[in-house]
């Protein structure tokens, strides 16, 4: 039997969550990834298979207000209210979070909980 990266591993978890997790125009998906680099955050309608607001520390104006490394928590906790902000400007207020597989540590919690502090609930 062959030896399972840690990728295929989280890819399996994703694949897991993703049976229950569901975004609709109402209560969209938010989804994070988290690479080594960078960390990118979407809200997703599956329903429409529409994405209704993204944010990146590739985007030029993330990016300029990141201190330090752009894979880092400080650049997740400013994506985060980034996202939020862009998602109350749209009307949403009530996310389902989607960690992509991701353990809730490190920079995905910073991220989540920069959401919240930015008026997403989830």
């Amino acid at each position: 039997m062959a030896k399972r990266s840690l990728n295929d591993l989280r890819v399996r978890r994703h694949l897991r969550l993703r049976q229950k997790v569901k975004g609709t125009p109402q209560k969209p998906r938010l989804c994070v990834n988290r690479t080594l680099r960078h960390i990118h955050a979407q809200l997703i309608d599956d329903q429409a298979g529409a994405t209704l607001a993204a944010a990146s520390t590739l985007q030029n104006d993330v990016a300029a207000q990141v201190q330090g490394g752009k894979g880092s928590r400080e650049a997740a906790k400013i994506v985060g209210l980034i996202i939020a902000q862009r998602a109350r400007d749209k009307g949403i207020e009530t996310v389902v979070f989607d960690r992509n597989g991701n353990q809730y540590h490190g920079a995905i919690r910073e991220f989540a909980e920069a959401a919240r502090e930015g008026g997403l609930t989830f």
